[in-house]
């Protein structure tokens, strides 16, 4: 890391104001639920004037209820997947307090003893405390993302995949010119960059260099 998480929120946000200076388009961040993380999009987006509609990503947030699950089965069971997905499909359907109150009712059914019961206190307090930012039903009518996974594979594939290797040492000059250029071919633009390389290089080197001259002659 080179730079600080408010540095990279504000870096983010100007990214973002770079492609609607005016603030006319719907702003959706995705985050992993940090609260600090949260804390320091929140800040950075009333700075700035914009109104935001943050998302937790929700796999990250089906972790709560696999938590939860295993408080209640046996490792093991194939039922724990069935009780997590009709937990998940009702936090997707947007209904975050029904999904947390039958969860610990399940759990008070049983008699979970109370240490035996700290996923499902944790899902609890998870669901409920971020239920704000976990409107999954109106982020998916909207058409807006629910999971940063196409994020995390585009990270993977640029940087992991190239700089996560064996036996590599890099400093961040030499990380940051590789991952630029790496980007770009990436992307499909190279052929489109090295022109213009090669016609700033030429400005530089001669252009530049010979502007009197030529001036002069003229």
């Amino acid at each position: 890391m080179s730079a600080d998480p408010d540095e990279v929120i504000g870096s983010v946000f100007d990214q973002a104001e770079a492609r609607d200076p005016a603030h006319v388009r719907t702003w959706v961040v995705l985050v992993d639920g940090a609260r600090h993380q949260l804390d320091l999009v929140h800040a950075e987006a009333e700075r700035r004037g914009v109104r935001i509609n943050v998302v937790i990503d929700v796999i990250h947030v089906m972790e709560y209820p696999w938590k939860a699950a295993w408080c209640l089965h046996t490792g093991g069971d194939p039922a724990a997947e069935d009780w997590v997905a009709t937990h998940g499909l009702a936090v997707l359907a947007g209904h975050v307090e029904d999904a947390v109150v039958a969860i610990d009712a399940q759990a008070g059914a049983v008699g979970l003893a109370r240490d035996r019961r700290g996923g499902v206190d944790a899902a609890v307090r998870y669901l409920r405390g971020n239920a704000a930012f976990l409107r999954y039903d109106e982020a998916l009518a909207s058409g807006w993302p629910i999971a940063t996974g196409v994020i995390e594979g585009a990270c993977r594939h640029l940087i992991g995949d190239r700089l996560d290797i064996t036996g590599a040492r890099w400093g961040l000059p030499g990380a940051e010119a590789v991952l630029t250029l790496r980007a770009v071919v990436a992307n499909g633009d190279f052929d489109a960059y090295w022109r213009f390389h090669l016609a700033q290089e030429h400005r530089r080197v001669h252009q530049t260099r010979y502007q009197d001259e030529l001036n002069l002659t003229a």
